[in-house]
This record gives C-alpha cells, sequence and structure tokens, in this order.
C-alpha cells in the first residue's frame, strides 16, 4: 500500500490535515485512545509510529483501536524517520517496512490483533508501578497546589457571570462530540456557560453554539472561534510563562492569565467552582483511572484532587443524558394551544354551520363587550 506521508510529532496537530488514503507518520509513545480515535476518523491508509505505542508502562488503548479498525500500524521505527522523511513524499508500506524512492526508510514491527493483546497482557502486570507514581505526583501536586485547592488562591477576575448558574465544560477527550449532541435538549433548556477547553471550544461552535469561555493553552483552538467573542483564559504555567499568549494576542485579544499547575480541564473546573456555578457538566474529561493514565501525563493526578475540590456539583455528561428528560415549557403549552385553536376556526369557517357558530360567537362577544364597557364607564 501506498500514499503521501503526513508526518508530524504532534498527532492532535497531524490530524488537522490528515486526509483519507494519506500515510500517517508520527511519534507518540504510548498511543492514547483519543489520539487514535482521532486517526480512525481521517480514515488514513496506514499509520507508521517512531515511538512504541504500547511501551508496557500501562495497558494503553489506542493501538487496539488503530488495529480493529483494518488499519496497518507499523511501530517502533525509530526517530530518524521524523526528519528524514518530508510531507508530502509518496510512501510505500510493505513487509514492516516503510519505502520512499525504492529506498527503505523505516522498519519495525507491524501489529497485530495478537501483538497488541500480548503486549497489552505484559502492560497490565506493570500496573503497579504506574498506579505508585500516580500517588506520588498526586501529593507533589498537592503540596505545590494546596492554597489553591482549599481556598481559591490565585484564581482570576473574569467578566464571564456564573453565580447561581450551571456550567458546561467540554475538553478534546472521550466521546467529547457524542455527548455534546446528547445535551443539546439540556443546553436549550437551561442555557448553562459553555466553557470551551482548547479544542473543546471548536466542538461546541461545531455544534451550532458559541462559547462564553475559552480556556486552555491555546494549542489546539481554531483562529476563528477565537474570534468568536468568548472570553479568554490562558493557562499558564506557575512561573509565569505562557506559551498561548502571544498567539492570543496577535489576534487583537487580550486575555485574562491564569498561572497553575495541572491541566486545562483543572483551570475550567476550578474556575467555574470559585466564581459560584451551581453544576458543572463535564464533556470529554478524565474519570476513570485507566483514563487519568491512557492521558499520558504525569500530571493527571492534578485532575484526581480537582475532581475532590468541586465534589458534588460535578457530573459526568452521560449521567445528564440519562437522567434529564426534556420537559415542555410553558411557551410551548401555549403555543400548542394556540395552533389548537386556529386549526379549529379553520375548521369551523370552512363550512356553512360552522360560519355560523362562529358568527353567533361574535355578536354574544359584542353584547357582553358593550355590556362590560357601561359599567366600567
Amino acid at each position: 500500500m501506498h500514499g503521501p506521508a503526513r508526518v508530524d510529532s504532534r498527532t492532535k496537530n497531524l490530524t488537522k490535515r490528515l486526509r483519507p488514503g494519506d500515510i500517517a507518520v508520527i511519534d507518540h509513545i504510548d498511543l492514547d485512545k483519543v489520539s487514535a480515535e482521532a486517526l480512525v476518523a481521517c480514515r488514513p491508509r496506514a499509520v507508521v509510529n517512531a515511538a512504541p505505542s504500547i511501551s508496557g508502562r500501562y495497558p494503553n488503548l489506542g493501538p487496539e483501536i488503530i488495529v480493529a479498525a483494518g488499519i496497518p500500524l507499523l511501530d517502533s521505527v525509530g526517530p530518524l524517520v521524523m526528519s528524514s522523511l518530508k510531507e508530502g513524499t509518496d510512501v510505500r508500506l510493505e513487509d514492516g517496512e516503510l519505502l520512499a524512492g525504492g529506498q527503505v526508510v523505516a522498519a519495525g514491527t507491524l501489529q497485530t490483533a495478537e501483538t497488541v493483546q500480548t503486549a497489552m497482557t505484559d502492560a497490565r502486570a506493570g500496573l503497579a508501578v504506574q498506579l505508585e507514581a500516580f500517588a506520588a505526583n498526586t501529593m507533589e501536586y498537592l503540596r505545590n497546589e494546596r492554597e489553591l485547592l482549599l481556598d481559591g488562591v490565585g484564581v482570576p477576575e473574569i467578566a464571564t457571570h456564573l453565580e447561581g448558574r450551571h456550567a458546561l465544560i467540554v475538553v478534546r477527550g472521550y466521546h467529547y462530540k457524542e455527548d455534546l449532541q446528547a445535551l443539546r435538549h439540556y443546553i436549550r433548556e437551561y442555557r448553562p456557560v459553555l466553557i470551551g477547553v482548547d479544542g473543546g471550544a471548536d466542538a461546541i461552535v461545531e455544534e451550532g453554539h458559541r462559547p462564553d469561555l475559552i480556556v486552555g493553552d491555546m494549542d489546539s483552538v481554531s483562529d476563528e472561534t477565537l474570534r468568536s467573542g468568548a472570553e479568554i483564559v490562558v493557562h499558564a504555567y506557575r512561573d509565569g510563562r505562557a506559551p498561548g499568549l502571544q498567539r492570543v494576542q496577535d489576534l487583537g485579544i487580550e486575555p485574562v492569565v491564569f498561572p497553575a499547575t495541572g491541566t486545562s480541564e483543572d483551570v475550567a473546573m476550578l474556575l467555574a467552582d470559585d466564581k459560584g456555578a451551581t453544576l458543572i457538566v463535564a464533556v470529554g474529561t478524565h474519570a476513570t483511572l485507566v483514563e487519568f493514565l491512557d492521558k499520558g501525563r504525569s500530571g493527571m493526578a492534578s485532575t484526581f484532587l480537582t475532581r475532590l475540590r468541586v465534589g458534588g456539583k460535578l457530573i459526568d455528561a452521560k449521567g445528564v443524558s440519562r437522567l434529564y428528560r426534556t420537559r415542555i415549557s410553558n411557551l410551548w403549552l401555549v403555543g400548542l394551544l394556540l395552533s389548537a385553536l386556529v386549526a379549529l376556526f379553520v375548521a369551523l369557517w370552512a363550512t356553512p354551520g360552522g360560519r355560523g357558530i362562529l358568527q353567533l360567537i361574535g355578536s354574544r362577544w359584542n353584547d357582553l363587550w358593550s355590556v362590560l364597557s357601561g359599567v366600567f364607564t
């Protein structure tokens, strides 16, 4: 099989330009579920990974998704392919080798369902080590951010009003598009404050809504969405560095800067909680231990503590969609009644007898109006 190579060490950047029939060349150790699903959605002819798709640290979910979709996964070909292979070069995949111009530019392991399952079994054996690291990272985050977590020290002031309202936080994560679609009736009825975390803001726009607040380091949200009129909160490092600040300012927007350790979804949750949101509905966020590890960051321990900090006001989107039932508002009932009255009027007017009834009702109404006018004058 052959096709043009699309090369990028950041998978989420690659999927923006990856087209059906292309061959994706990535450098992504422990390929996670979200990245794998994004690759599959682009329908590439094959995926070539410079790094091991399963390193053995923990049972990550991405390789199984790629292979199950029928997409060949050439694994662990080495980092040189990222620099030696140019974007758009026509390449061919044959027997575990990647060829360009008849020359072998990379070679690795062609993953199958069997090899993936074997690697996953081995990875589960080392899960205890990852649990210990996760616990250590949790304690480190607590030491560094205890004032922010316990007392809200350092949360900036924003213009968006959240007091007493629901907040819907959308992260580019697990099944975020499907969950957002399932909440369309909830959004229409309750009109929550829509908070997009980086690329999650684009998902809000794609569903026909406008985000009220965009939070993140601004590495995966489009310029069009940033210009949508939403308030922008740039997530910065604790030392003050904010990689996304310059990009936002270049668009003529002056954002709010929120320095904090942890992930941007943590920042969004802490912001909504501190500003008085009564309910926080999370779309695409990480909820289970496997999801935390699958994110591939030691800092994911911060999300665990953030969820403890926010407490009972945080609910996953799937819970809302299962429990929520659309209510018929008073406005809809009035509209339904008026529609029924109009239909009855048209049906009566269409027959001689009906017109007689309507004329009789009209004359009676005129008599009643005359009497009432005389009483009040």
